[in-house]
C-alpha cells in the first residue's frame, strides 16, 4: 500500500561549546526539522544556523521547545503547570519563528520534546495546554503527537491540526508508548531494523512492540532522534527503504489536510 509520509527529526540541539548530534549529514535525508528553542539544547546562534541549514535542503521547519532544563537535556519530569506549559511553549516557537521569519520563510509545525511529549501522554491538562499554545500560535500550524496515543485524540478532538507520530529507533510497549530510556532495549541502533519498524508502519499500519505483540498504528510523519548513536546511518536507511517501498517522502504542509 503505498501512500506519503513525513520523515522528520531533532535538529540544532547544540549549544555554547557543547556539540551534538550529525546536522549536516542528517539534513539532506529528512523532509522536517524539528529545531531546539534554547530551553532543551540549542541557544540562538545554533537556532539561525541550523534554519539555514535546513532551507538549504528545502526541508520544513518546525518548532521543538522543551522543559527549561538545559543539563537535564528536557528528559527530567518536572511539576509545572497547564499554563506554565503553554507560556514555555509560546515562547520558545515565537523564538524560533523569528529566525525563520528572518530567513523569509514559515513555521510548518510544533513538536514538544523529550519528558513534555511523554506527560503530555498522561496527563489531559497538559495535552490540552499543548493544544491550546499550538492554536494560538497559528490555525494551520501542524502539531505533532504520539500517534494513536491519548495525547493525540485529546488534540484532535480541540480541532488542533495533528500529524500522528511514530518512532522509527524507539521501542513500544503494547500500549502505544514508547519504552522508557531507562529501560534495555529502548534505543533501536541498528539502521536496518529501524527502518524495518519504520517501513512498516508506514505501509501496514504496524509496529511490533519489545514485548513482541504486534499493535496497529496510524502515523502521517516519522521520527528519528538526532543524538540516538549513529543517527545520520538510521536517518539514511530509513529514507531509503521507505522509498524502496514505494512511499512518497514529502514534508506535511504539502500534503496533510488542514484541519
Amino acid at each position: 500500500m503505498a501512500r506519503t509520509i513525513d520523515l522528520n527529526c531533532d535538529m540544532g540541539e547544540s549549544y555554547g561549546r557543547w556539540t551534538l548530534g550529525a546536522d549536516e549529514a542528517i539534513m539532506p535525508f529528512i523532509t522536517s526539522a524539528n529545531i531546539a528553542c534554547g530551553y532543551h539544547g540549542g541557544d540562538p546562534h545554533v537556532m539561525r544556523k541550523t534554519v539555514a541549514l535546513a532551507l538549504k535542503h528545502k526541508v520544513a521547519i518546525g518548532a521543538h521547545p522543551g522543559l527549561p532544563d538545559l543539563m537535564g537535556f528536557g528528559r527530567r519530569l518536572m511539576d509545572v503547570s497547564p499554563q506554565e506549559i503553554k507560556d514555555y511553549i509560546c515562547y520558545q516557537t515565537g523564538a524560533l519563528r523569528e529566525f525563520v521569519r528572518a530567513a523569509e520563510d514559515d513555521l510548518q509545525h510544533v513538536k514538544p520534546h523529550g519528558i513534555l511529549y511523554n506527560m503530555a501522554e498522561r496527563d489531559e491538562s497538559l495535552a490540552q495546554a499543548i493544544g491550546e499554545a499550538a492554536m494560538e500560535s497559528g490555525r494551520g500550524l501542524i502539531l505533532m503527537t504520539l500517534a494513536s496515543g491519548k495525547y493525540d485524540g485529546t488534540c484532535r478532538k480541540m480541532g488542533c491540526r495533528v500529524a500522528s507520530e511514530g518512532f522509527a529507533d524507539r521501542a513500544y510497549n503494547v500500549d502505544g508508548t514508547l519504552v522508557s530510556r531507562k529501560l534495555p532495549g529502548s534505543l533501536i541502533t541498528d539502521p536496518a531494523r529501524a527502518a524495518a519498524q519504520a517501513m512498516r508502519m508506514a505501509t501496514e499500519g504496524k509496529v511490533l512492540t519489545l514485548d513482541g505483540v504486534e499493535i496497529d498504528i496510524s502515523i502521517q510523519t516519522i521520527c528519528c532522534h538526532g543524538d540516538t548513536p549513529g543517527a545520520e546511518k538510521i536517518v539514511r536507511a530509513v529514507r531509503e527503504a521507505l522509498e524502496k517501498a514505494g512511499v512518497a517522502v514529502r514534508p506535511l504542509w504539502e500534503w496533510l489536510p488542514p484541519q
